[in-house]
């Protein structure tokens, strides 16, 4: 199983779609652990590099936002900061318990979410609006 990036998700903004596809990527390599039998290995990278993504990335995203003056920009700093505090959670969850099953499982259901409602809703919308502009 994958969650396959395809071009109905591109931006049109180079460094924001690619920012996108080493996500897509990031989380592939947890499924494809999952599926081989090392996601408790595989999860802590993840939410290491999660750690580092999301400070770049959206702050990538919220300043083109601001730049354009994007009507959903509140809205969608919001989402950044709600995903924020899961990543947070979910690390501060596996350095006191560990790389346990049920936060293998969490963070696929956080990480399918996110990919499934943010990035190609949010995300889009933001696209769309620059498109007209």
């Amino acid at each position: 199983m994958s969650i396959e990036w395809n071009d109905d998700l591109n931006t049109g903004v180079k460094e924001i779609d690619a920012q996108h596809k080493e996500l897509f990527s990031r989380f592939n390599l947890l499924l494809t652990s999952c599926n081989e039998g090392k996601g408790k290995e595989e999860v802590l990278r993840l939410l290491i590099f999660l750690g580092d993504y999301v400070k770049t990335h959206f702050a990538t995203e919220e300043a083109l936002q601001l730049s354009h003056a994007y009507p959903g920009y509140q809205e969608h700093k919001a989402q950044h900061r709600s995903f924020t505090s899961e990543v947070d959670r979910l690390t501060k969850q596996v350095s006191e318990e560990g790389a346990t099953l049920s936060l293998v499982i969490l963070t696929n259901k956080t990480m399918v979410k996110w990919l499934l409602e943010h990035i190609s809703r949010s995300d889009m919308d933001f696209a769309e609006f620059l498109a007209k502009e």
